[in-house]
């Protein structure tokens, strides 16, 4: 595993790095002590499984609420996304900021987002499945997403004809909406 940082403090891009033969591959998709050097070990709680049948579905910006904050690991293991994370931490140097990468079943990379980010992606190819562990309980009461297009954010998400929704993400609310009622997630 090679893992590098995001330009925002706290997430990391982690690159698989498989072992091939002409059987195929394996590879090490977690590892605590690699992990934990890197100040990224968590208690894992849940594990979650995704699919996006349709190319362009977009999912996000999710996060929850104090106590109920997440720590997300997240992989896919087919398809591709284009990954975004959104820093909501008070008094974080980066608040407000965002950062992406591709993640995808080819470039076998995972992506590390800490407690008090938002969470959105867009798939690119159809038929997409995410993997991703968590290091709290979903708590319904607790969760709440910001509109994955705000043009304040301006994350230049990939070009589709057409994009899938849920109901609750195309109503989410907007980034200065998130800042009057909350200001910031406490972390």
């Amino acid at each position: 595993m090679r893992i590098t940082r995001s330009k925002l403090e706290g997430p990391a891009i982690i690159q698989l790095e498989p072992k091939e033969d002409h059987r195929g591959f394996f590879m090490r998709v977690y590892d605590d002590q690699i992990l934990s050097g890197f100040g990224l070990h968590r208690k894992w709680v849940q594990e979650n499984h995704s699919l996006s049948r349709v190319e362009g579905t977009v999912r996000g910006f999710h996060f929850q609420f104090p106590p109920h904050a997440e720590t997300k690991l997240v992989r896919v293991v087919s398809g591709e996304v284009f990954d975004v994370f959104l820093d909501l931490r008070k008094g974080s140097p980066t608040f407000g900021q965002w950062d992406h990468t591709i993640l995808s079943a080819e470039n076998k990379r995972m992506l590390y987002i800490p407690r008090g980010f938002a969470h959105g992606m867009c798939t690119l190819t159809r038929d997409t499945t995410m993997l991703y562990k968590v290091d709290n309980y979903y708590a319904p009461d607790h969760e709440s997403a910001i509109r994955w297009d705000d043009p304040d954010l301006a994350v230049p998400w990939p070009r589709k004809e057409k994009y899938t929704l849920s109901d609750k993400d195309a109503k989410a609310g907007s980034f200065k909406e998130f800042l009057a009622k909350v200001g910031a997630l406490e972390i």
